[in-house]
């Protein structure tokens, strides 16, 4: 019996024969096995109101999540299947919340109470495998609804399919940059389905939140695990964070902006109003210099001439203001070159010795050298115990005696010697035999 906690909308997970009220076992465990789950943080606190919320999330395929008002009082829990209401029919999901906590996220949805549809009850076996096998079609579903689409020649995306519980429905998600005319689409998916068809545009960062993925910071897409708004993100944001416009590195996974772009962008603002403005330009007596860079960690603006923009200069923003004083009052500052303090340059250590091309001979050269001392050790340590044995117990270790050192002899060459070479003879092991007949 599937309740999907595994993965979303995954039919192919089983919680086992019996369904109780308590749903499934690794709903708790599982993580962000729902897609925008909501944390029960009152789940543990009992509530000390006699009256308790009626309202209960259902979550259904990936992130479609509705509020049903639980009319019979049915005891139920996070992971519980219910079959709910629909138009037409019923439709069959998975409880996601409940408490008190539906509440709040109604109000944050503006969910009225009055639209809330009914829960008929909790998924009998025969609700769950009708389930079960609609949700089996709907790969083959969407491979053939691309095909129709494409033989009439329509510039849509089908991105999902969603059969409905009961399997009187099928819906269908795509994208288009334009709108499409599909009249004569649903009269060809409704030939070929045998179904009622319905069609729904989404957007292309709603089709990144369904398919999912993993981010270039290498965890899950925020769309498609807890971010609910999709605000707007333009290309100013990266400009504010001194980032280079590049589409590549700046787009996600739905080919716009990156939504993380707003998560620091308020921070950086907050730093931005210590700085002077970017348009800065200082009156110098060699010339008037601009601004070309700020970097918001260190506190620091780089300037150059306007007329020789090659050399840049660095300097605190308390150090700018006081020379855009001085402008203001009509005096020219020293050039950028007496201002600028001689930095203390601090000797680079590389630990990990990543750019040093040697890295690996110079261990291997350590080893070799600490092998050679090991075993002059040894050796020394051997010839003293062979001494210390030849001398006995009794009798006192003899010292060798020094050596003199040889005096090199005077040799004299003479000049035959020179003028012939040295030749070697070679003895022959095996003489040749005499022959006795000859």
């Amino acid at each position: 019996m599937s309740c999907g906690c595994k993965t979303s909308g995954d039919s192919a997970h089983s919680c086992g024969p019996k369904k109780t009220a308590n749903g499934c076992e690794n709903v708790n465990t599982c993580g962000n096995s729902y897609k925008l789950s909501v944390f029960d943080w009152l789940s543990d606190i009992k509530n000390p109101a006699s009256n308790r919320c009626e309202f209960v999330e259902v979550r259904f395929k990936n992130d479609r999540k509705s509020f049903y008002k639980n009319v019979n009082n049915i005891p139920l829990h996070i992971g519980s299947v219910v079959t709910v209401e629909s138009s037409p029919g019923h439709d069959v999901g998975v409880v996601s919340l409940t408490g008190e906590l539906v509440k709040i996220q109604m109000k944050k949805k503006k969910f009225s109470e009055e639209s809330a549809l009914k829960i008929y009850r909790q998924s009998n076996q025969k609700d769950i495998e009708v389930w079960q096998e609609a949700r089996k079609k709907e790969d083959n579903v969407k491979i053939e609804a691309r095909k129709i689409a494409q033989k009439l020649g329509l510039e849509m995306k089908v991105t999902d399919v969603e059969y409905q519980g009961d399997a009187s429905k099928v819906t269908f998600y795509y994208t288009a940059d334009n709108r499409v005319d599909f009249r004569q689409l649903i009269k060809d998916y409704a030939a070929a389905f045998r179904t009622k068809i319905d069609m729904k545009q989404i957007g292309f960062r709603q089709e990144a939140a369904k398919v999912g993925g993993i981010g270039s910071c290498g965890r899950e897409l925020c769309c498609s695990t807890w971010l609910t708004d999709f605000r707007s993100v333009n290309t100013n944001v990266a400009r504010y964070q001194q980032l280079s416009i590049n589409p590549q590195k700046l787009a996600g996974q739905c080919g716009k902006l990156k939504c993380c772009l707003n998560y620091e962008l308020d921070s950086y603002l907050d730093a931005l109003n210590d700085f002077p403005p970017s348009s800065t330009t200082l009156e110098t007596e060699k010339g008037k210099a601009f601004c070309i860079k700020i970097d918001v960690f260190k506190r620091k603006m780089w300037f150059a001439y306007v007329e020789s923009s090659i050399a840049w200069y660095d300097f605190d923003i308390d150090l700018v203001k006081g020379l855009i004083a001085k402008n203001k009052k009509g005096e020219k500052i020293p050039p950028l070159e007496e201002l600028k303090l001689p930095e203390i340059s601090l000797p680079n250590v590389d630990l990990i010795q990543e750019n040093n091309v040697d890295r690996f001979e110079k261990r291997r050269n350590k080893n070799k050298n600490q092998n050679r001392q090991n075993n002059n050790v040894q050796k020394k340590n051997k010839s003293e115990k062979s001494e210390n044995v030849n001398a006995g117990p009794n009798q006192p270790k003899q010292q060798r005696p020094q050596q003199p050192k040889a005096q090199l002899e005077k040799v004299e060459v003479s000049p035959d010697s020179e003028k012939k070479p040295n030749k070697k003879k070679f003895k022959k092991k095996y003489p040749p035999k005499k022959d006795k007949n000859a």
